[in-house]
């Protein structure tokens, strides 16, 4: 048997492991089946440390292909399938992939990627949940994922190791890079993921038989730690595909979900459900929310802890940098804004503009030593790796921030997101925060535009809430209320009302998209 999903299928064979809206898979199936994978990956051609991709939206065959891999010692590589082609075929060929699943919904990417001349050769295609018939390529063996399962028997699988996930960051300028962490081991024994699934569910407060709420892409690092590591320590997992926030609401109670990771847009998204809808949810199950990936502002907070209890909890990190800091509800009501202190592991490390170690309250470049020895690399790019570290084993994730005189961490902004206005540092997320706590706002993004006179002015661009129109007298109010909340130098000169703000699906803001435009013809980016 899979020696990680073992103990669950032997103390609790009938009961749900995994489900999705298409069905559920016991833990007994859910182990056979991930032994059927591992046969079927080695019969292809797979061996140990090589890799394979999955372009795909969360489904129940995705959690087998994670734990085919970290069995089978091999690199899976999540593709965000929001990629074009172009971008699917880079990401293919620069992880080595040998083989890729591609779920039925994206097909169209599937085929037009296989079609890009850049594309790898690859020794399968797997389609999941639909027929492989519209696939003609003969150089490549295609299979429905049922049918690749079915040829095999779900005997143990011999000579298992242990792999993991490798991902690939999007990053604001070229290709994404892939990022080879301590989770991206292969060959190593099985039990080392064990050790690490039960570790971070302890420090999570993560329920070992609980039941995880995923509702955010899992080709996304933390979608992934926050469910499918916690899966290994006993906590089946309830997934959707696409993010809705009444379904979210109403999911906790009739799943009876203990924990689940969210990002700020769904807070805001949740509270501004109808009255009813919000009043009908009784989150009894409930033990935490995490949440992270993007700054919350504390108005949305408050009323989320409000809303759902203390069960409300923040971390920091990163894809490089696993989590590095936590704060409860509790913590942070005490000290609104903080992101907590770093985890028992972990050390933060603020450095000045002059290279100094800053004291208590300074601001400054943030780093990250992980005590246990753990690094990460990008790979196939050495440079960018070398960029990112201070020296051996201090990197930073390109944020900006302080630690008070009780160690906990507040952060400023990303370093890339900084306006530099007149030789004044401001940080958008201050401001954006000030915009997402006005009635008339939905999401709100600020960044710097080109000025004559002071090199950079503050721009501010907003979604509207529902049934809120945009009109020259909303942007004064919008600008007027920033004033009575903020510093004059920091308060946006102008507004633009948009349709909806470009999001990556982790919840980070894509301010290039609106950046950009600005900034074409100047010669200059800053």
């Amino acid at each position: 048997m899979a020696t990680l999903i073992l103990p669950n299928a032997d103390s609790r064979p009938d009961e749900m492991a995994i489900k999705d809206e298409f069905g559920e898979t016991s833990w007994r199936d859910f182990n056979k089946r991930v032994n059927q994978l591992i046969h079927a990956l080695r019969e292809v051609g797979l061996k140990t440390g090589d890799a394979f991709s999955v372009v795909s939206g969360n489904r129940r065959e995705y959690i087998e292909a994670f734990a085919a891999a970290a069995h089978g010692g091999w690199l899976l590589v999540p593709i965000n399938w929001h990629l074009v082609p172009e971008e699917v075929a880079y990401v293919l060929a620069d992880s080595g992939s040998k083989a890729m699943l591609v779920d039925a919904r994206f097909i169209e990417l599937g085929e037009q990627t296989l079609e890009h001349p850049d594309r790898p050769n690859l020794d399968a295609v797997v389609i999941m949940g639909s027929e492989a018939d519209t696939f003609a390529e003969e150089a490549i063996s295609f299979h429905t994922y049922e049918g690749f399962l079915a040829d095999q028997d779900d005997s143990e699988p011999e000579n298992q190791a242990l792999g993991g996930p490798m991902f690939y960051t999007s990053g604001t300028t070229g290709h994404p890079k892939g990022v080879k962490s301590a989770l991206s081991q292969t060959g190593a024994p099985v039990e080392t993921l064990k050790l690490i699934g039960d570790g971070i569910s302890g420090m999570l407060s993560i329920e070992p038989g609980g039941r995880s709420l995923l509702v955010g892409p899992i080709y996304h690092s933390a979608q992934w730690a926050f469910s499918f590591l916690p899966l290994l320590a006993g906590a089946s997992i309830v997934m959707r595909h696409k993010f809705d926030a009444a379904e979210t609401v109403r999911l906790i109670d009739q799943e009876q979900i203990t924990n689940t990771h969210l990002v700020p847009t769904q807070f805001t998204r949740m509270l501004r459900l109808e009255e009813d809808k919000k009043a009908a949810y009784q989150g009894n199950s409930l033990k935490v929310v995490w949440h992270g990936a993007a700054p919350c502002p504390p108005e949305i907070k408050r009323q989320m802890i409000e809303w759902w209890g203390p069960v409300v909890n923040e971390y920091y990190g990163s894809t490089e940098g696993a989590i590095v800091t936590t704060v409860t509800a509790e913590e942070w009501l005490e000290r609104p804004g903080t992101l907590g202190k770093p985890t028992p592991i972990t050390e933060i490390i603020v450095v000045k503009e002059d290279g100094s170690r800053a004291e208590a309250g300074e601001s400054g470049s943030l780093y990250v030593r992980n005590l246990m020895g753990s690094d990460f690399e990008y790979h196939n790019d050495p440079e960018k790796t070398e960029k990112a570290h201070l020296e051996p084993g201090v990197y930073t994730f390109g944020d900006i921030g302080y630690l008070d005189e009780d160690g906990y961490l507040y952060m400023s902004d990303r370093k890339i997101d900084m306006i530099i206005s007149g030789g004044v540092n401001i940080y958008p997320a201050e401001i954006e925060a000030v915009l997402i706590s006005h009635s008339a706002i939905l999401d709100a993004a600020v960044f710097g535009i080109p000025n004559d006179e002071f090199g950079e002015e503050v721009k501010a661009a907003v979604e509207l809430a529902v049934g809120v129109a945009p009109s020259p007298e909303l942007e004064e109010d919008l600008i007027a209320h920033c004033r009575e909340h903020l510093a004059g130098f920091k308060t946006p000169k102008s507004v633009d009302f948009e349709a909806s703000l470009p999001r990556h699906p982790t919840g980070k803001l894509l301010k290039r998209l609106l950046r950009d435009k600005y900034w074409e013809g100047t010669g200059r980016t800053i």
